[in-house]
């Protein structure tokens, strides 16, 4: 049979109602699991309530169920005890139809796993909602979910000193406070003070997946030390990328230190090359971060107030901190080196 164009768009069509028709039974399923674990959290916490029955209680329901129902998965007593959890956090939240569309399709757009750890890191309701939101529409892993809290993206979003009011198209303005941050986490990155960009940049090249994830929405990376060429001279762009929700080049300068208006200068210089020799006619203009050490943001303001190209203003930090939890179980840092000392010379005498 010769394949004609009504039959590629016959296949494509078919294609297409297959992968709508998944994704929606998924989405199906997702919420009648949730609405189940909410019932099943209401049944035990009201329970409990009303008999006065102590913790232990659970664990004698998650046994009893294994009896029941012998090979039962989902239903241990860690896991009741987060059903209940889930309905006590949101027994008054109203989901049903009176809410609105879109945050019910929040709601029951993430994993019981999503909400769970989203209830044991954050206590305000605002920042469960705005997670919950993030994690459905961006459509985050569990992982990806952990590290934007970790990050606290919640509190940085939309903070960034910035020009964008003036110099980006309104259409995008609003879109893009929501795109960058006032600080990235970049935690994959281990640098000494005296340390200079290069390095900086080398880590993040070196774990450009991570930080991506830290950078938030639609970001493809197209290089590092971007190459631009003018007349018989070349400059370089630290880190270049293309973020598909704002349809622009976004163009990142790293500086180990303090920031200075020089450094908003050098960028604005950077995206008028860009939007000239680079940007394609479709695209909005080119959007640039500074993001170094510290930044003090009156400063800043006056750097980037009259640049008529979008620049903001960000930090980064990388946490050194050994968690709380570790501090009793791991050895300090004289004694753990001289135990690597000491494995490196038995290693060395074959021992």
């Amino acid at each position: 049979m010769e394949t004609t164009i009504s039959y590629k768009e016959l296949v494509l069509d078919i294609k297409q109602r297959i992968i709508r028709s998944r994704y929606i039974a998924s989405r199906l399923a997702n919420q009648e699991q949730l609405i189940l674990y909410f019932q099943l959290g209401q049944m035990i916490s009201v329970k409990t309530a009303e008999e006065n029955w102590g913790i232990t209680v659970i664990d004698q329901i998650a046994n009893d169920l294994q009896h029941e129902l012998p090979g039962l998965k989902g239903f241990s007593s860690r896991n009741l005890r987060n059903m209940r959890q889930f309905y006590d956090s949101y027994r008054t939240l109203p989901i049903g139809p009176s809410v609105t569309a879109q945050l019910q399709h929040s709601f029951y757009g993430i994993s019981f796993t999503h909400h769970i750890l989203i209830l044991n890191k954050c206590e305000k309701e605002a920042e469960r909602l705005f997670y919950i939101s993030e994690a459905a529409t961006q459509f985050w892993s569990v992982r990806q979910l952990e590290h934007h809290i970790h990050a606290q993206l919640f509190l940085h979003q939309g903070k960034m000193p910035n020009n964008f009011n003036k110099t980006l198209p309104e259409k995008i303005q609003a879109k893009a406070l929501e795109v960058f941050k006032d600080q990235y986490l970049l935690d994959f990155v281990v640098l000494e003070e005296d340390e200079d960009e290069h390095l900086l940049e080398a880590g993040i090249v070196n774990n450009i997946r991570k930080f991506i994830m830290s950078m938030g929405k639609g970001y493809s990376f197209i290089g590092n030390q971007y190459k631009l060429v003018i007349n018989t001279q070349d400059f370089y762009v630290d880190l270049l990328f293309f973020n598909r929700h704002l349809q622009c080049l976004v163009a990142i300068e790293l500086k180990r230190k303090k920031f200075k208006p020089a450094y908003a200068g050098q960028l604005n210089f950077y995206l008028n090359v860009l939007d000239d020799m680079v940007k394609l006619p479709h695209e909005n203009p080119s959007i640039g971060i500074v993001l170094c050490k510290e930044k003090d943001n009156m400063v800043v303001d006056y750097a980037i107030r009259s640049i008529d190209s979008a620049m903001s203003v960000g930090t980064y930090t990388h946490s050194k901190e050994v968690p709380k939890e570790m501090k009793d179980i791991l050895p300090d840092a004289d004694t753990l080196s001289k135990m690597l000392e000491t494995e490196v010379g038995l290693k060395n005498n074959n021992i």
